[in-house]
């Protein structure tokens, strides 16, 4: 990361804090690593961000429908997933410093210090010998290309790396009250994932919801991974929000549906007003043991490109696994017709095609590319300047701040009224501290697309001053016409 980007994610980080949409958590206590409280606004956009997917998904297909599974579930589920035995990430340790590191994140390090040198050659070369190894589980290659590359550790300096071996992510706690001699009697896990909810809920929501295929099943909710190398900010947290869909589909028709979905999802993410050439596909050099094809859609955040959400052709494995271990059937009875042989093409077990996106990730990008430092030339030859987040109407946690010129005159009244017409539409806020320009500034810094202020002319002719947040441009309009021109906007 270069040292302007670095700069301007940290500025990010302290305007989430200053502004109350990200907080350390337990910060009186001096917080605990990679775990962050969303504040006022940002409770109210992760909110915004996770009813957009939710509508879209749900409201806007017919053929989806949502669930909301328990964090806890049979540990036989995480056996049956693979999660127990292949959810683990190679690691390594520096000897001198006790420090642990992924190893892809401390070859991508790497890279980007090759980057930044100009040697853009061998910024491929070895990020691309070091997707071939992983794929192989090629450890002891993956420790020849760090010591052939001299990759050093951050806090050391020295290269003195330990052999590189297997972290499993999930957390485990003890179930219910009674103790054991053997723990492993009570042991659960927190979910690592929201998709096995879904999978085990298969057939009750097929049946309940009167499902045919192909359906999908959406579900949002928190998930753990006790990720070692926790990083940038909430980009990698240890307690995260997942945002998935399960598509459940006839075997051989998998193809088409991975590739639907592949655009389809990136569209959601464009019809935010999100830009074109921050987005790419990157397609999986090594798959995930249920996959049989995958790709991430990535964003290029400040510190670079990266995953936002990922789709996976996750073939039956899932849907079989679960029959395996349950003794329970898992299978779907298809009464259309097979063209081919001309009978129904009856009992079968779905293949699944998987869209995944990480909300607070999504959150992340919303804030970092709608965060900018604008400076404004004035009239005489000075230049202003102010913070604005510019997020997308529909998402922003204020629609409308509502702000009279003075405290008296009647105007705080009128002002009121309008606020009581509009809150059970969207969010406002009302304001009567401070010069008008200060209120200005606060409200760019939160991201509120509108400001209306009432003033003087407001109790001659019923018209208020309508400020746009991204233009600055103001103009008069009729104060019922309020409601209706942010309505617009949002839908």
């Amino acid at each position: 990361m270069s040292t302007q980007t670095e700069t301007t994610f940290q500025s990010i980080i302290s305007h989430a804090k200053e502004y109350g949409f990200v907080f350390p958590s337990s910060e009186i206590y001096d917080g605990l690593s990679a775990v962050y409280d969303y504040g006022p606004y940002g409770s109210e956009l992760k909110k915004n961000i996770r009813d957009y997917w939710w509508k879209s998904m749900t409201q806007m297909h017919e053929n989806i429908v949502g669930l909301d599974a328990a964090i806890f579930m049979h540990p036989t589920t995480w056996k049956a997933s693979g999660h127990v035995d292949n959810f683990s990430d190679p690691m390594i340790d520096n000897k001198d410093s006790n420090k642990r590191y992924r190893v892809d994140h401390l070859i991508e390090a790497k890279a980007e210090q090759l980057a930044l040198e100009g040697k853009k050659e061998e910024e491929f070369a070895i990020l691309k010998s070091m997707d071939e190894l992983l794929a192989a589980d090629d450890y002891v290659g993956l420790k020849k290309l760090i010591d052939d590359n001299k990759i050093v550790c951050s806090i050391s300096g020295t290269a003195n790396w330990t052999e590189i071996r297997q972290f499993n992510l999930m957390f485990s706690t003890e179930f219910g009250a009674i103790s054991s001699d053997n723990p492993d009697d009570n042991k659960v896990y927190l979910r690592p994932e929201t998709a096995q909810g879904i999978f085990v809920n298969f057939l009750n929501v097929q049946k309940t919801a009167r499902m045919k295929i192909p359906f999908g099943i959406a579900q949002t909710g928190k998930a753990f991974r006790n990720e070692i190398v926790a990083r940038q900010f909430i980009f990698r947290m240890r307690e995260f929000e997942q945002m998935e869909m399960q598509f459940f589909v006839r075997p051989g028709t998998e193809g088409e549906w991975y590739k639907f979905w592949k655009e389809e999802r990136l569209k959601w993410h464009l019809s935010l007003g999100l830009p074109t050439e921050k987005y790419r596909y990157h397609d999986h050099v090594k798959l995930a043991h249920y996959a049989k094809e995958a790709c991430d859609i990535e964003f290029e955040f400040p510190f670079g490109f990266k995953e936002v959400e990922g789709i996976h052709s996750r073939s039956d494995f899932d849907l079989t696994q679960h029959q395996t271990y349950s003794k329970k059937k898992q299978q779907y009875f298809d009464n259309d017709i097979d063209e081919a042989t001309g009978k129904p093409y009856g009992n079968y077990v779905p293949y699944v095609v998987e869209t995944s996106i990480g909300l607070d990730r999504m959150f992340l990008l919303i804030l970092s590319n709608a965060y900018e430092e604008e400076v404004i030339p004035k009239e005489d030859g000075t230049n202003d300047s102010r913070v604005v987040l510019h997020l997308p109407t529909k998402l922003a946690p204020i629609k409308l701040a509502i702000l009279p010129l003075t405290k008296k005159d009647g105007l705080p009244e009128i002002a009121k009224e309008l606020m009581d017409g509009c809150r059970a539409y969207f969010h406002c806020f009302y304001e009567e501290k401070d010069a008008i320009g200060k209120r200005y500034r606060r409200q760019d810094a939160i991201g509120t697309p509108f400001c209306v202020t009432i003033d003087h002319q407001t109790k001659e002719d019923n018209t208020v001053t309508i400020r746009y947040r991204d233009s600055m441009q103001q103009e008069r309009i009729a104060i019922d016409k309020v409601k209706d021109l942010v309505l617009k906007e949002i839908f």
